[in-house]
C-alpha cells in the first residue's frame, strides 16, 4: 500500500457479518455459514462446499481510510464439460452505497465432474484486492465477499485505523433456502435475491441458503434454533425434488420436526415458510435432476428431470405436491402459532414470469430474476400486512 502509514487489522469474528463461525488456518481465516459442530455432521461434499461459500457474508468496519487492501485465497470451481465460471465479485460499500468492485483471478481450484461427483483440488496463490479513492471522512465500510466462491481471508490493510461499526439498530433476518437463496446465477453478492430483499427491508441478513442442500437436515434446524434472529424464513422444496431425497410420507413429519426445532429457540419470532418458485421441469415431474448431456456437449449447462410423473401416486415429490403440503402444514400449525406465516413461491416467480424471464439452465434464475424475486419478497414480507411488517411483531 503506497501510503505513509498503514494499519493491518486482525480479521476477527467481530469484523464479520453473516458468518456463524470463523475457522483459523495456516494461510488465514475462513468464514463458515454453519458452526463446527454442524459441519462435523455434513454427509457430502456439496453441502461442505456450499456452506463455506460466503453468501451474505461481509466485513464491516468504521474508518476514514481512503485505501483498503484485502488479501484473499479464492476457490475457483471448474465443472468438467461446462463453460468456465466467472470470477467471484467483491463489493465495497461506503455508508451503504457501492463504491468499488474487485475480483481475484487466481486461487485454489476444485475441478468437479457433474456426472460422477468426483472432485480434484489444486492449491493456488494469495491475491491482493485494492480499493482506493474512498471518501476522506469517517464512514461505515462493508466488503461483501463473493456469494459463490469460498474465500479465505489472509489480511486486511488500510491507511487509517479501523474501528468496530456503530450499532445499526436493524433487525436480524435469518433465512434458509436452496441454491436460489444462495445466489446461483446472480453476478454480484449484493445482487442475490436475499441481499436485495434485505436492503429493501432495511434488515441485517444472515443467509443460510446452501446450493443443493436445503434438505431439512436436523443440524441446519439446530443451527437456526441457536442463531440470534428477529425474523426467520425458510424456503423449502426444490432440493428435495431434484435430489429425490424423500417421499411424501417422510416429508410432512420432517417439515414439522424442522419447525419444532426452530421454535425451541425462537418460540414467538415471526417465522415465514416459503414454498418453491416456478420451475417447469419439476412442477409435475419428480427428480432426480441431472445435467443435460447433449447441452454439455455444446458447451451449455442445462438440467433435466429424470423422474416419471406417474410416480407421484407412490409418494414421489414434485413442486406442486410440496406447495400443497406446505400450505396444509402451515395452516394447521398457525392455529396455535400466530407468528407462523406462509408465502406461496409462485407469488415470487410464477409461470408468467417464466415466460418472460426463463431460467437459463432450467433450474436457476438470472440476475434480472433475482432482482424481481427480491423486490417481491420485500413487498410480501416487509410490506404492509406482511409477516415481517413492523405491526405484525
Amino acid at each position: 500500500m503506497n501510503t505513509e502509514h498503514h494499519w493491518t487489522t486482525p480479521i476477527t469474528a467481530g469484523l464479520l457479518r453473516g458468518a456463524l463461525d470463523l475457522e483459523r488456518t495456516e494461510r488465514g481465516v475462513l468464514p463458515h455459514r454453519l458452526p463446527a459442530r454442524a459441519r462435523q455432521q455434513i454427509p457430502d461434499g456439496q453441502l461442505a462446499m456450499a456452506e463455506s461459500q460466503p453468501s451474505g457474508v461481509r466485513l464491516a468496519f468504521r474508518t476514514r481510510a481512503t485505501a483498503v487492501e484485502l488479501d484473499v485465497v479464492a476457490t475457483k470451481r471448474v465443472y468438467v464439460g461446462a463453460p468456465p465460471r466467472p470470477d467471484g465479485v467483491y463489493e465495497l460499500l461506503v455508508d451503504g452505497r457501492l463504491a468499488g468492485r474487485a475480483s481475484a483471478t487466481e486461487g485454489d481450484t476444485i475441478t468437479i465432474d457433474l456426472t460422477s461427483g468426483a472432485a480434484q483440488n489444486r492449491p493456488g496463490p494469495v491475491e491482493t484486492l485494492r480499493f482506493t479513492d474512498l471518501p476522506d471522512k469517517e464512514k461505515d465500510v462493508e466488503i461483501w465477499l463473493p456469494h459463490d466462491e469460498t474465500t479465505l481471508l489472509a489480511a486486511l490493510r488500510t491507511n487509517a485505523p479501523v474501528h468496530t461499526p456503530l450499532p445499526s439498530g436493524r433487525k436480524v433476518w435469518l433465512h434458509h433456502g436452496s441454491s436460489i437463496s444462495h445466489g446461483s446465477n446472480a453476478t454480484t453478492p449484493t445482487g442475490t435475491w436475499p441481499a436485495l430483499a434485505a436492503a429493501l427491508g432495511k434488515v441485517e441478513l444472515v443467509n443460510m441458503g446452501f446450493g443443493g442442500s436445503a434438505l431439512l437436515d436436523p443440524f441446519t434446524a439446530r443451527t437456526m434454533r441457536d442463531t440470534p434472529a428477529d425474523l426467520i424464513s425458510i424456503k423449502i422444496g426444490i432440493n428435495l425434488v431434484n435430489t429425490d431425497l424423500m417421499r411424501l410420507r417422510a416429508f410432512g413429519p420432517a417439515v414439522h420436526g424442522f419447525l419444532d426445532t426452530i421454535r425451541d429457540g425462537h418460540p414467538t419470532t415471526p417465522l415465514l415458510v416459503v414454498s418453491p418458485i416456478y420451475c417447469a421441469i419439476h412442477e409435475n415431474t419428480p427428480g432426480p435432476s441431472a445435467p443435460d448431456l447433449s447441452a454439455m456437449s455444446e458447451g451449455r449447462l442445462r438440467f433435466v428431470a429424470t423422474g416419471d410423473p406417474a410416480q407421484t401416486a407412490a409418494g414421489k415429490l414434485t413442486l406442486t405436491v410440496i406447495r400443497d403440503e406446505l400450505a396444509r402444514i402451515v395452516q394447521q400449525r398457525a392455529a396455535t402459532d400466530p407468528n407462523l406465516h406462509y408465502l406461496h413461491g409462485l407469488d415470487l416467480y410464477g409461470e408468467a414470469d417464466h415466460a418472460e424471464l426463463p431460467l437459463p439452465d432450467d433450474l436457476h434464475p438470472d440476475p434480472a430474476t433475482h432482482q424481481r424475486i427480491g423486490e417481491r419478497f420485500a413487498h410480501h414480507a416487509f410490506g404492509e400486512g406482511g409477516a415481517f411488517a413492523a405491526g405484525n411483531h
